[in-house]
Order: structure tokens, then C-alpha cells, then sequence
């Protein structure tokens, strides 16, 4: 038997087929491109997201010899969809990186307070997340908001096609800045604050219920055998923490995708003053009972411009050729880099920072460059960027929560051995490398296996299904070669409020 786990992502939604000891089977991949109609807008079609769900899992089914057992569904957060009384989409997907709703954020900010506003949900408010952006709507597009039943998750909205309710799990629950984390459930007066009632957002469960099984009509568009369970996952970063075994106080993880997050798993929520001041997001858990707290920086995103500036690639369809086609660019790249530091100062912030500060108009800037710097020192100064802000969350992240020295790593970035040495050495941690490059979806396929009894408990499953395959330590030597270096992008990681350019879109008058 096999456990299928569907992980619905920022940009690529992927199917992976898992046997029951963590074994990828089969696996697919399917694109989708948001659509940026205005400045800081971005939306989509959520039938993108549906069609992908269905493109992948019939193709990972048709050839997957093992059954498939069970089904579970994990996604990014903060992206809402509004939905009608007929449980039909009635405007596109308003995605997370939509950074429309300022004004409703620093609204909401005001009305609540910064600090009982993280006490509350354990998020930092933000115009990433889901209540800001339902806010905004009923300000600017009152038709759409008054006709709307619910502000559905891309899981509710997947569960309705489906035929189910539009569940959502407490960790996804958890992004929509209305959640209350310590009692997990919708924090009423922070709705009435907002006068949002509360029967318009769905219903919060523990991650790992059985949202229901697959009807008739789910059957012809999924490729899967009618009364397959659904299982609900969660939230992508928690998800990948499953998916590397952690799961309880003193562990971490570090994604590096297109955002890296560093998290830390705890048996309460982290809502002390050190996690405010680094504006760390604290919340739920897919494992019953615990929390996460985590930071986070744009990184995955900053090396794949510079290799599409490159090498033209940018808007290549997803598939193994491109792929591998990418890795030997990024390879013959390391090769060439310098030995010793580069020099550089090269911030990867092109859609904004992440903590502590959160200034989403921030961009990326490149300093220290010279007549002579060629594409392999600078594709080094941007490993060399991504190390220093990896070691400023880790500092911000041992302030809240506590000393720690080892880290579960997982995402693209691991494919760099030069970005791993450097992250290793800056930081002065001792990085794990798992074995299964798709954690997320190893976590979703754990969720499944625990819903249907194939594993007793998460902790079985993660001692069966979690496997390391190589450490990273850190080298003092590449830390004290790199001590002036650090210093200079600490310094000009500090200026960049006061390099905020004067026509910017952060200081130009908001439209009406």
C-alpha cells in the first residue's frame, strides 16, 4: 500500500506517493503562474489550483503499482478564496505574497494593539495575511464580500470541489491573523473588533482528521478509487517540520525554498517579548499539541533570478530536464566561485524582508561590486547573503525560544554544498541533511498514515519514515575569514529603511 500527499505551494502544486516506510514511489509536479493585475496585487484563478490537484495526483496514480490508502492535502497560507452560498468561487484567489490590504493591517493593528494582537494569534500583523485581505474587500469590492459565504483556505476550496466541508486545519487557521493559538479556536473579539462573523471563515480542526472520502466525482477527477480518505494537512512550514521528525521542544528545521524558515517546534505557544521584538510568528503545530515558532527570509528566490538572468530560463516549464539542466549551472557556478570571501553585500530582498522587520516595498542591493566581479563571485556574494541572513533568524529565533545547535535542513538550497558550508560556518550550526527531499509531503504522508492506523502515533511513524543522509559542521576557520564581511551586511542590512527610495511604493500616497 502507498500514502499519497499533496502539498498545494506558492507557485507548483506536488504529488508525492510514499510507501509506508518513506519510500518515494512516484511523484509529479504541475506550475501555475499568479497574475499581477496591480502594483502589490496578486491573484489567480482557483481553478489553477483544482486543475493541478487533479493533474498530478492522476498522474502520480496511473502509475503507482502500490494502492494508494489514503490522501492528504497541505498548502501554503494566507491565500483566500471567496466563495458563494452554492460553494462556487465568485473572485480569484487573493494569493499571500498580495500585499494590497496595509491600510486594513495597520487598522487592525490599531484597533487591537501590537502586542495583545500577538498574544492572541502569535503573528505580527501583516497585510500577508487572511483577515486583512477579506478586510480590504469589503472596503473596495463590497459586491464580492457581501456575496460571499466563507473565505476558504486553497484546501477548503480543494475539500469543496470535492463535495466536503472547507475544513481548515488549526495550523492554517493560524494565518489568517484571527486565531486564537492558545485556545485553538477563532478568536471572537478580535472578529468583533473587526465585525467579521465568525460563520465566515470555516471550521477549524486538529490537522489529521478525515475531512471525508472520495465520492463518484472525486474518483473520475483525481484518478483514485472511489472512498480513498481525504485526510487534512496543514500549513506548508509545519508540514516539512513533520516531515524532518520535528516535532517537540529542542528540535529545528530550516526549508530553504523560495522563503527560508527556520522553526522551532515547543510544547506551548512562544508569545514572550523576545519573540515580538524579532516579530516571530508563533502557532500550531499538525503534531497534536504543539506549536512552532518561526522566522523567515526570502532566498530560493533571489539564486533563481540571478541563474534566469543568466541563462534565460525564466518561465521554463516545470519537468526533469529543466531540472537537471538548472543543477549542472549552479554546480559549474561553485566551481568557479572564489575560495575566500567575495567582498559583496548582496541582500536577496526582492519582494520584501522578512524578520525582523517586515518592510515588503524593501529590495534587493548589491554592494562592494567591481569592474571584475564575474558571474561565479557574484553567484557566491548571493550564498554569501543568504548566510548572513540565516544567521541573523537564528539569532533572533535562540532569543525566544532558546539555545540550539543542530538543524534539520530540507528544500532546494540543500543542493548547494557551498551555500551549506557557508550557512554552517556563519551561523555556528551543525546542519542534518535528510534523506527524503520532499518533507512537506513526507509530513502530509505521516498525517495520513496516523489517520488511517498504519502508524500507531506520530512518533512511530517518524522513527519508521525519517532518515538523515548527511551532517554539515560548522568550520571556525570559514566564520573568522568572513568576520569583517559579516559586519559590513549587518550594517547595510540596518540601513535599508533609510535607503527606502523616496518614489517608492511604500511612500507613495496609498490609492483611494
Amino acid at each position: 500500500m502507498s500514502l499519497l500527499a499533496i502539498d498545494i505551494g506558492s507557485s507548483t502544486c506536488k504529488a508525492v506517493a510514499f510507501s509506508t516506510g518513506g519510500e518515494i514511489l512516484n511523484q509529479h509536479a504541475a506550475g501555475y503562474i499568479p497574475d499581477f493585475p496591480q502594483p502589490a496585487r496578486a491573484e489567480m484563478d482557483p481553478r489553477r489550483f483544482w486543475e493541478a490537484v487533479c493533474t498530478c495526483t492522476q498522474a502520480v496514480a496511473k502509475t503507482c503499482n502500490d494502492p494508494i490508502r489514503a490522501l492528504c492535502l497541505s498548502s501554503h497560507g494566507e491565500t483566500i478564496i471567496p466563495v458563494g452560498k452554492a460553494n462556487e468561487a465568485i473572485a480569484p484567489a487573493i494569493l499571500n505574497q498580495d500585499n494590497r490590504a496595509t491600510r486594513e493591517t495597520t487598522w487592525l493593528e490599531q484597533q487591537f494593539g501590537r502586542q495583545r494582537l500577538f498574544e492572541t494569534t502569535g503573528l505580527v500583523a501583516h497585510s500577508m495575511y487572511s483577515v486583512p485581505k477579506i478586510l480590504w474587500l469589503r472596503r473596495h469590492q463590497p459586491e464580492i464580500f457581501s456575496s460571499a459565504a466563507k473565505f476558504v483556505s486553497v484546501i477548503g476550496y480543494v475539500l469543496l470541489r470535492l463535495g466536503l466541508s472547507p475544513y481548515v486545519d488549526y495550523s492554517l487557521a493560524s494565518r489568517y491573523l484571527a486565531f486564537n493559538v492558545r485556545q485553538r479556536r477563532w478568536a471572537e473579539d478580535l472578529l468583533d473588533a473587526a465585525d467579521l462573523a465568525p460563520d465566515r471563515l470555516p471550521i477549524a480542526v486538529p490537522a489529521g482528521t478525515v475531512a471525508g472520502s472520495i465520492d463518484a466525482s472525486g474518483a473520475s477527477a483525481l484518478g483514485l478509487p472511489r472512498g480513498t480518505p481525504i485526510v487534512l494537512g496543514g500549513h506548508d512550514q509545519p508540514c516539512g517540520a513533520l516531515g524532518l521528525g520535528v516535532v517537540g521542544p529542542g528540535h529545528v528545521a530550516d526549508s530553504m525554498g523560495t522563503y527560508e524558515c527556520v522553526l522551532a517546534a515547543s510544547d506551548q505557544p512562544i508569545l514572550t517579548e523576545a519573540a515580538l521584538a524579532g516579530s516571530l510568528n508563533s502557532y500550531c503545530h499538525v503534531v497534536p499539541e504543539k506549536y512552532v515558532t518561526i522566522a523567515f527570509f526570502p532566498s530560493g528566490i533571489m539564486v533563481k533570478w540571478f541563474h534566469d538572468l543568466l541563462y534565460s530560463c525564466a518561465g521554463a516549464k516545470i519537468g526533469s530536464d529543466v531540472e537537471e539542466s538548472e543543477a549542472e549551472h549552479y554546480a559549474g557556478l561553485e566551481a568557479h566561485s572564489p575560495a575566500g570571501p567575495t567582498g559583496l553585500s548582496i541582500t536577496p530582498h526582492l519582494i520584501g524582508t522578512g524578520n525582523p522587520d517586515f518592510k515588503p516595498h524593501a529590495r534587493a542591493i548589491i554592494s562592494g561590486l567591481g569592474p571584475g566581479a564575474g558571474r561565479a563571485e557574484i553567484y557566491k556574494g548571493i550564498l554569501e547573503g543568504l548566510a548572513c541572513e540565516f544567521l541573523q533568524v537564528t539569532q533572533l529565533l535562540a532569543r525566544a525560544v532558546g539555545p540550539f545547535q543542530d538543524i534539520q535542513v530540507t528544500g532546494g538550497g540543500t543542493r548547494s554544498a557551498l551555500g551549506l558550508k557557508l550557512r554552517a560556518a556563519l551561523a555556528s550550526k551543525c546542519l542534518h541533511v535528510m534523506r527524503c527531499p520532499e518533507a512537506v509531503c513526507l509530513g502530509g504522508a505521516i498525517l495520513a498514515g496516523v489517520a488511517i492506523r498504519e502508524y500507531a502515533n506520530v512518533a512511530e511513524a517518524v522513527a519508521r519514515v525519517v532518515h538523515e543522509d548527511a551532517v554539515v559542521a560548522p568550520e571556525p576557520t570559514i566564520a573568522s575569514n568572513y568576520t569583517h564581511q559579516v559586519k559590513q551586511y549587518q550594517l547595510l542590512r540596518s540601513s535599508l529603511a533609510l535607503l527606502q527610495a523616496p518614489g517608492s511604493a511604500e511612500c507613495r500616497k496609498e490609492e483611494p
